[in-house]
């Protein structure tokens, strides 16, 4: 009972914070619990802050106490998958911040866990992230590696002594709530972590519906797989999710001028519309299937940024939003989510993580998923 209150609670502060201050007036359909807004500061780190929001909110969900992990934990561990890739791959691939959910989902399967209070990635003394020179740092140290062939057999310890120069070091072994767990027991004890509890969607028509692929974006480095499905369908498994009261972690572009976090909102509207004017109820441009590959293929659609779904809103006129989690700080008039129109979600879309059992079995079945 204790554990249920909490979450309430947490739900209960969690949707006063939102409504309050809107500038707009929507109709709560349904907004789930999730852990207070964060910042990733100047880092290109969203989709571990995604995607660690939402499996925070799955903590919530069976009722754990205090769920807030550690984004860097896991941004840790990818730069070293990374940089093994770039080696590999003799400098011939992408080395940035950037990663998408899967990476994070993959990362507590092999790596494990840590609240972010035992660990959080910060230097003392240090209160914001700001990855930038770390990054350059181990870009130049793997091409000077590269340079050296056969590889040195050490070269690992260099690259993880600027991980620990800019991150710390995290630790192998820690005590939470009076008891030792190491991140992998973390993971699988604490939290019932299981990878395949978690399912990978997109939606494009260059490639075969219901089955997966390798999806085709700069961040994707660790080619993840892809369950591909209809447009229509994507749109009903993250709703269909949310009644069941799972949040889902989105891959989308945000680039164009349709996005307005300041006014806390997304919308599908002409690049020439003065954004002053915008409301809630505007009229929105059309959007179809074919709209939206040719803006992928065109790559005026990219993978910019990655936030947490959360709830269903509706305007008075009945205009379907998806309350949306960013992790920009509380920015706009709602302290940090953003209400995403059904017409913005379904152009800008790249990628979604959502949990198996927010997912229709019939589905599930269709995909070939157990």
């Amino acid at each position: 009972m204790k554990k249920c209150f909490l979450s309430a609670i947490i739900f209960l502060i969690a949707s006063s914070i939102y409504a309050q201050s809107g500038a707009e007036k929507f109709y709560s359909q349904q907004i789930l619990a999730s852990t207070p807004v964060k910042s990733q500061d100047n880092t290109g780190t969203c989709w571990s802050f995604a995607t660690t929001s939402m499996l925070e909110s799955q903590c919530l969900k069976k009722g754990l106490q205090h769920p807030v992990l550690s984004e860097m934990f896991t941004v840790r561990n990818i730069y070293l998958e990374k940089a093994h890739n770039y080696l590999l791959r003799q400098g011939h691939a992408q080395f940035s911040e950037g990663g998408l959910a899967h990476d994070v989902v993959r990362s507590y399967s092999l790596y494990g866990a840590i609240p972010e209070d035992v660990y959080n990635g910060l230097l003392p003394g240090v209160k914001t992230y700001d990855h930038q020179a770390m990054v350059a740092a181990l870009q130049k140290y793997l091409d000077s590696i590269l340079k050296i062939i056969p590889l040195p057999e050490n070269w690992i310890n260099g690259y993880t002594k600027i991980l620990d120069d800019n991150l710390g070091v995290p630790p192998s072994v820690f005590t939470y709530n009076g008891k030792e767990y190491t991140p992998i027991s973390f993971a699988k004890d604490y939290m019932k972590f299981k990878k395949d509890d978690y399912v990978d969607i997109t939606s494009f028509t260059h490639q075969p519906y219901y089955q997966p692929f390798v999806l085709q974006v700069p961040d994707n480095f660790s080619n993840g797989e892809y369950y591909n499905v209809p447009l229509k369908q994507m749109i009903e498994i993250v709703e269909e999710a949310l009644r069941k009261g799972y949040s889902v972690s989105w891959d989308a572009d945000v680039s164009n001028d349709g996005f307005l976090p300041k006014k806390g909102l997304a919308l599908l509207i002409d690049r020439k519309m003065n954004p002053d004017s915008v409301n809630a109820d505007i009229k929105e441009d059309e959007w179809n299937a074919d709209k939206r590959q040719t803006l992928y293929e065109n790559l005026t659609t990219q993978d910019d940024h990655l936030m947490h779904i959360v709830g269903i809103e509706k305007t008075k006129s009945g205009k379907k939003f998806f309350v949306v989690k960013n992790s920009w700080g509380k920015v706009g008039p709602y302290n940090g989510f953003i209400n995403v129109s059904e017409s913005y979600f379904a152009i800008n879309t790249i990628s979604l993580v959502v949990p198996k059992d927010g997912i229709s079995r019939e589905l599930l079945m269709k995909m070939g998923i157990k």
